[in-house]
């Protein structure tokens, strides 16, 4: 904590906010461009707003106070959940939230938030849109199985959902068109080191660049697959807890999803992660346990590529995984 710093404690919601500052005063806000400037009137310099990421809905404040100049750190909703907990608080308000965020601020170590670049948000936007309508496409190809399997399918329906699914496919591809030119204009060069990775494909290589940012917010191999949710969790106490180490899974879900189907096929095509595969396969360790292992060996070799500038090359496998 800062003595010299003020902080804001921020509990948004849809239509408003609540805020507490670090001297006990309490406002609150209309959710919108009319409120964010009210509020950015009560700020300086020696400003830091803390809130939770709450979905959506405390993006456009938090980049207007970046453009503002205003410290920004955006946390984990289970970290100040915990903090929360921790305080046996029995009011659950709006208003005791704001004040409770404002508290873990002065007492834990904040991170500043950057924020994306307008080609960063467009790209994970588009990366949403395709995952809404992978799922829709997944649902009409199930229901064209199923009526088949009823016998004499209504010919109106079968060619309703043909139609659909044929437009889904188009809209889908005029995506990942898009998707690619926007990550070729910052990320050329990256996108073409990644896909010299064994098991990493052209979609693969576009959607880790996506979800990582470039690999640039990141200072270790360990600190990205922590984010990934695939570092281990350990569960021991005294002599009656001692489970079996789990990964943690508190990350990016799409990242870790997409690292474990690529895990099948790295395990037939990439030396570095077939050996592991196999090692620990032969220790008598289950099969899952390998492939989230060889996600983890994915995931180090594609930082160490993005960091070292050079391309894939197994001679060099030693180096290219040093966290």
């Amino acid at each position: 904590m800062n003595k010299d710093i003020k902080y804001f404690g921020l509990d948004i919601s849809h239509l408003v906010f609540d805020v507490t500052d670090s001297d006990g005063n309490y406002y609150q806000f209309k959710n919108n461009e009319f409120g964010f400037k009210k509020f950015t009137k009560l700020l300086n310099d020696n400003s830091h707003c803390v809130m939770e990421a709450t979905g959506y809905y405390h993006y456009q404040l938090a980049y207007h106070l970046l453009e503002f100049g205003i410290k920004v750190s955006v946390e984990n909703p289970l970290s100040v959940k915990r903090f929360i907990q921790m305080k046996l608080s029995k009011i659950k308000t709006d208003k005791s939230d704001s004040k409770l965020i404002c508290d873990y601020a002065q007492q834990v170590e904040l991170k500043l938030w950057q924020g994306n670049s307008k080609t960063e948000i467009e790209c994970l936007q588009i990366v949403r849109a395709l995952s809404v309508y992978t799922k829709q496409s997944t649902m009409i190809k199930n229901k064209l199985h199923g009526e088949a399997v009823l016998g004499n399918p209504s010919k109106i329906v079968v060619s309703s959902l043909n139609r659909s699914l044929k437009q889904l496919k188009k809209e889908m591809k005029t995506l990942e068109d898009k998707l690619l030119d926007l990550v070729k204009i910052v990320h050329q060069d990256l996108l073409t080191r990644l896909k010299t990775i064994p098991g990493i494909g052209p979609k693969t290589a576009i959607m880790l660049v996506v979800l990582t940012g470039g690999f640039n917010r990141f200072t270790s191999a360990s600190e990205l697959c922590s984010y990934a949710g695939l570092t281990p969790v350990t569960r021991q106490s005294g002599s009656s807890v001692n489970g079996r180490p789990r990964i943690s899974k508190i990350g990016n879900q799409k990242l870790r999803n997409l690292l474990f189907m690529c895990s099948f096929n790295a395990c037939k095509c990439n030396k570095a992660c077939r050996d592991l595969y196999e090692r620990i396969v032969a220790k008598g360790k289950s099969k899952k346990l390998a492939l989230i292992a060889v996600c983890n060996k994915l995931l180090k070799q594609a930082f160490a590529i993005a960091k070292s500038g050079l391309i894939y090359d197994d001679s060099y496998k030693s180096t290219l995984v040093k966290n």
